[in-house]
């Protein structure tokens, strides 16, 4: 835990630049995306999953950050427009092992309900208000998954447990590794990082990169 706190002291001046990028010049509709302007290639990168073989996109998010609550509605619609072999995968920027937003969407995974909370949870933190902007106890996060028909003594549990413990490292070396700059941000297969730029944009540049990833996988 020494040595994580350490890694996280060291990244935390980039790990600050929460703040998306919005001068990013804008590419027309139906253009091949341009490496190094659209996307990065993450060197070495790896998948976060390796539950199945689909072509994976995550979304590496924040629950207080105000550009992830309004990107949410569009990804999960973008979501449920894709083939079966795509897989999005939410994981929170987890910069402190002690952010309780961040534990809190690998407890609900635990669960088996990250899908059915997520919408409400950005709501009621940026709409209702009902749960706090800065980083709530775990007591009124509780509250909240009750509200929502979630056992909160199991909500409890699973936030305590070492495999939430385990993830909130995973999640860490998952953004450094992916160069994380900001969010809302969408890592597609591991091997690149789509650039900051206006919400429709990110989605059309991360359908072109899994497009490129199910060619190269036909090719092999």
């Amino acid at each position: 835990m020494i040595r994580y706190r350490r890694r996280l002291l060291l990244a935390l001046p980039v790990l600050l630049l929460l703040v998306p990028m919005t001068g990013l010049a804008q590419q027309p509709p139906g253009a091949a995306p341009v490496e190094g302007q659209d996307y990065v290639v993450i060197p070495d990168g790896q998948r976060w999953s390796t539950a199945d073989d689909r072509i994976e996109v995550v979304e590496i998010f924040a629950y207080t950050c105000h550009h992830c609550a309004d990107f949410q509605p569009k990804l999960e619609a973008w979501k449920r427009r894709q083939p079966d072999d795509v897989r999005v995968s939410y994981v929170p920027a987890a910069f402190r092992p002690t952010d309780n937003y961040a534990r809190t969407c690998f407890a609900a995974q635990q669960l088996g309900v990250l899908d059915r909370i997520q919408a409400p949870l950005f709501r009621a933190i940026h709409d209702a208000r009902t749960v706090p902007l800065s980083n709530a106890s775990v007591d009124e996060l509780a509250v909240f998954f009750n509200d929502e028909g979630v056992d909160p003594a199991s909500f409890k549990t699973a936030m305590a447990s070492p495999e939430v413990d385990a993830q909130m490292r995973r999640a860490y070396d998952f953004a450094v590794a992916s160069g994380l700059r900001g969010t809302p941000t969408l890592v597609v297969d591991g091997k690149y990082r789509v650039q900051t730029a206006p919400h429709e944009q990110m989605l059309r540049i991360a359908g072109q990169l899994v497009a490129m990833q199910r060619a190269a996988r036909g090719q092999r």
